[in-house]
């Protein structure tokens, strides 16, 4: 299941939903985010009302939340709700729910936003030991090996998926980062690392932008980033639940202007997701709609390459299972 978050306009206005790719009639360009949606809130009701609840829209929006974070604070039972939506869109031939709300959303009705277009907090660390090295000229601190090192990034910075990122006046130095991000859908305190999968609810595409000449400037002064990554950050174009990918072993790729730059797996990861959350909650709550990124993959951004973007090209980050996380840089 992959699960998304899109707007649509009403009368009143655009309306944010949730919705999950319908399977059924997804091609080659689902990847990219241009998939039929189901109305995740619309299809549980519809299925509620076909049972004969007496109030299917009202227990609908407490079950299956239009909204991504409230989605997520119910935990497992909202992926199992959303599942069941899921199962009943499959089945019917109704195009309507409770209401009149539509079900099924086909690509040019809906605008694809990011799974979460705002998250409750972004952390980025940088858990892969070759990019590091890289990045660093091959001298990796000891603390490095000893914790898993994270920045706290600008929730809202997020940058819908095709959408375009605009190049910061402080800076002539562009980047993109190739990672994957876990989403938190438990809240937890002083979680043990034995216990930190059940905290997350699932994984997406992650580009970190960086300002790789502002970042190296303000980093001299031992704190940060801050102007260098704040700008812009990309996730999408799903968010798919942590039992429907095996993440270690997922194929990673990034594409410039079609081009093959960068290709890994977080297999690579020194520091596993679990142990990150476990470093990242001592002493402190995580919150289901925190993001935390892996970090980048092994020669998974231009700073490692010796390569720069320049305006105009467009990125294209892949992992299999996800999708494509598309944009464009412009001056």
């Amino acid at each position: 299941m992959k699960l998304a978050t899109f707007e649509v306009g009403t009368p009143i206005g655009p309306v944010e939903r949730i919705g999950a790719v319908d399977e059924s009639s997804e091609d080659a360009s689902a990847a990219t985010g241009e998939a039929a949606l189901i109305d995740l809130t619309a299809a549980y009701g519809a299925a509620l009302e076909a049972e004969g609840e007496p109030a299917p829209a009202h227990l609908a929006r407490a079950h299956v939340p239009p909204e991504m974070i409230a989605f997520l604070e119910r935990g497992d039972r909202a992926i199992e709700d959303a599942r069941e939506a899921v199962a009943y869109a499959a089945e019917t031939d109704a195009e309507r729910g409770p209401g009149g709300a539509k079900l099924r959303y086909e690509p040019g009705e809906y605008d694809l936003l990011a799974p979460l277009p705002r998250p409750n907090t972004l952390r980025d660390c940088m858990a892969i030991e070759e990019h590091v090295e890289n990045s660093l000229d091959g001298e990796i601190p000891d603390v490095w090996y000893d914790l898993p090192v994270c920045y706290k990034g600008n929730p809202d910075g997020i940058v819908a998926p095709g959408g375009t990122v605009r190049w910061p006046d402080y800076s002539s130095v562009m980047d993109y980062e190739l990672e994957i991000a876990a989403v938190i859908g438990k809240r937890g305190r002083d979680v043990p690392a034995e216990d930190a999968e059940q905290h997350i609810a699932g994984y997406t595409v992650f580009n970190d932008f960086s300002a790789r000449d502002i970042q190296g400037r303000e980093m001299e002064a031992k704190l940060g980033p801050a102007k260098g990554k704040d700008f812009a950050n990309g996730l999408g174009p799903y968010l798919v639940p942590r039992e429907d990918i095996d993440v270690l072993d997922a194929p990673m790729t990034a594409r410039v202007d079609g081009e093959v730059w960068s290709e890994g797996t977080v297999d690579e990861m020194y520091h596993s997701f679990a142990d990150i959350i476990e470093h990242v909650s001592r002493s402190e709550t995580l919150y289901p709609g925190d993001v935390i990124g892996s970090g980048t993959v092994g020669e998974g951004c231009g700073l490692e390459l010796g390569r720069w973007l320049a305006d105009g090209d467009t990125i294209e980050l892949e992992i299999e299972g996800i999708g494509i996380l598309e944009h464009t840089i412009v001056d």
